[in-house]
């Protein structure tokens, strides 16, 4: 079951479950939540994608992967104890 089957078009754009939906952007592309709906691309899982991407990276995209820090801090004295225990 497609999340858009119960969408509508209307007057106001494409309505489901009250929400008016905004197309994706051009961010949105290859995320496995975008849906097409009467040829045009929506997100599954919020009605503004373009609201998401605007303060840098949407947290819902599944194409966009986070970058983490090279290496965690590690204590020393911690790290020595552990050894020790043969952790």
């Amino acid at each position: 079951m497609s999340p858009l089957q119960n969408a509508v078009r209307t007057a106001e754009g494409v309505v489901l479950n009250g929400f008016v939906l905004s197309p994706c952007v051009e961010q949105c592309n290859g995320c496995d939540r975008v849906r097409e709906f009467e040829s045009e691309q929506f997100c599954s899982s919020y009605p503004d994608p373009a609201s998401k991407w605007a303060g840098g990276r949407c947290n819902f995209a599944t194409h966009v992967k986070v970058q983490t820090s090279a290496a965690a801090k590690v204590n020393p004295l911690k790290a020595s104890k552990r050894a020790a225990k043969g952790r």
